[in-house]
């Protein structure tokens, strides 16, 4: 029985080193463009909806996903990948700060440490997956988060854009 489980224990061994089990080959990311959807959110949301404008390296940036969720505490999404391949989200709801926050950036905990950014003042949060810059105003809460550094995020945050068009 022993020798049995050492040629399975070998052959698992050479499968795992000789088979890829990377996402070196995933096919990359296609890129959205989200205008429609953030001029119709932008009529659509009772809040001032968020998008960037302005980034350092914008033609570095993709946007790779974007959702509103009207019934679910009016919930933006925009993802999107840095110069760096590295996720930053916007994430905007009328939802209780605290648990949205949590949700959003994939269990964060809130830090004493916070910065003014283009004129508003963002708390940061160290996450174990994601941090998060968040930034509550006018009825909604506004997150900013992903595996990007901080500065990154802070870059995003401070191209940020709050718009409300009237319907």
């Amino acid at each position: 029985m022993l020798q049995s489980l050492a040629v399975i224990g070998i052959a698992a061994a050479v499968i795992y080193v000789f088979i890829p089990h990377d996402d070196a080959d995933a096919p990359p990311l296609k890129a959205v463009n989200y205008t429609v959807e953030l001029t119709t959110v932008r009529r659509a949301a009772p809040y001032p909806v968020a998008a960037p404008v302005g980034l350092p390296d914008q033609d570095k940036w993709k946007a790779t996903s974007v959702s509103y969720d009207g019934p679910k505490d009016n919930a933006w999404h925009l993802g999107f990948l840095d110069p760096q391949n590295q996720y930053v989200a916007i994430e905007q709801s009328t939802a209780a700060t605290d648990k949205f926050v949590t949700e959003v950036s994939k269990r964060a905990k809130k830090t004493e440490k916070s910065q003014r950014i283009a004129g508003a003042t963002w708390t940061f949060w160290d996450g174990p997956k994601y941090d998060a810059l968040v930034r509550q105003d006018q009825g909604s809460t506004t997150v900013v988060t992903g595996t990007a550094p901080y500065e990154q995020l802070v870059a995003m945050a401070g191209a940020l854009e709050s718009k409300k068009t009237a319907a």
